[in-house]
């Protein structure tokens, strides 16, 4: 038999070019899809713990494995409950969003002046009146809301800001909800259940300047090769004494926003312990509260926050979650 010639493709696609960095460590939410029926929010994040897999019976009709036991791998994702802020509105100006108005809560966390210098002067009912009074012209309704990482095994104090939209029934109801939750908590219960789909947005681990071997996957070339062996045989001709872009070169590797697409659901629950590990997730500990177990890896470091998402690409739901028949609880410490 001849040698068989080695399959590596490129690793990455020229379409995120270029690699660069990430702004900063929680994910941009840049597109919300529209959901019908009651008003809800579209996001919640939650911190990555780690990973572990169940056994569960294949319900995927048309599966070579269906109705039999299956291995899948699991991520946990450690959710405390989020706190309200704000309500901001937004309309459309020149083809974009512009802020209309927006309302504070008057019961802000006192963790939150960690992060920003919190409005001093909330005028509560007073300021959502004024809100009221722009919704004819709005086309978005969105709520700030904080995290609290204080509950969960982090050991963080300093909360997270972000926007989350709410969609579902007209914008006057979108208000009244928002109305509803200001200067409250939301659970992660409220918004997904077990079973459905979500889309998650996260930045990757960051792995600095890398070679064109790990970054694009290019051949190491033969030991008695000119120069170098783990770069690109040739770069390009000497005319044009220009570099084409799509030539594997070093550069940043990771800390990349990514998003990942129609992740079930397979259990949300309140008591962290039952999911955690023997001697807890490597890098993160104990899971302490609620948490989401997801099909699949997701995006990111231990202990690094994660966007979840209604689903843009929404695939034929199954109203079902997996029936966990065992969990493994493990240690992954390697003992």
């Amino acid at each position: 038999m001849g040698r068989r010639k080695k399959h590596a493709p490129k690793r990455g696609s020229l379409a995120y070019l270029p690699k660069s960095r990430a702004a900063g460590w929680v994910g941009r939410i840049r597109y919300w899809p529209k959901v019908e029926g009651e008003p809800r929010l579209l996001a919640f994040p939650g911190f990555k713990a780690g990973m572990t897999h169940i056994i569960t019976v294949d319900q995927h009709k048309g599966s070579l494995t269906f109705g039999r036991e299956v291995s899948i791998p699991i991520t946990v994702l450690e959710t405390p409950p989020l706190i309200v802020c704000g309500v901001r509105l937004y309309g459309t100006y020149e083809g974009g969003l512009r802020t209309l108005g927006e309302a504070w809560s008057t019961d802000i966390p006192k963790d939150l002046e960690r992060l920003i210098t919190p409005p001093k002067n909330t005028e509560g009912k007073d300021s959502l009146t004024k809100i009221e009074g722009l919704v004819e012209k709005a086309s978005e309704v969105r709520v700030i809301a904080a995290t609290q990482p204080r509950l969960t095994g982090i050991g963080g104090k300093k909360p997270h800001l972000i926007e989350i939209k709410v969609s579902g029934g007209t914008l006057k109801e979108q208000l009244e909800y928002v109305k509803g939750i200001l200067g409250k908590t939301v659970k992660s219960t409220e918004v997904f259940k077990e079973g459905s789909f979500v889309d998650v947005v996260a930045i990757t681990k960051g792995k600095g300047i890398q070679g064109p071997v790990k970054r694009w996957g290019v051949r190491i070339l033969h030991h008695k090769s000119r120069k170098t062996r783990r770069g690109v045989g040739s770069i390009g001709g000497w005319t044009p004494s220009s570099i084409i872009y799509s030539v594997p070169r070093a550069g940043q590797t990771g800390f990349f926003q990514r998003t990942e697409y129609n992740k079930q659901i397979v259990k949300v629950g309140e008591d962290g312990s039952e999911i955690t590990p023997r001697g807890g997730f490597p890098h993160y500990g104990i899971v302490k509260g609620e948490y989401v177990m997801l099909t699949g890896s997701v995006p990111g470091a231990a202990k690094r926050l994660v966007m979840m998402r209604y689903p843009a690409r929404a695939s034929t739901p199954i109203e079902e979650p997996p029936k966990i028949e065992y969990l493994s609880l493990e240690s992954k410490q390697g003992d």
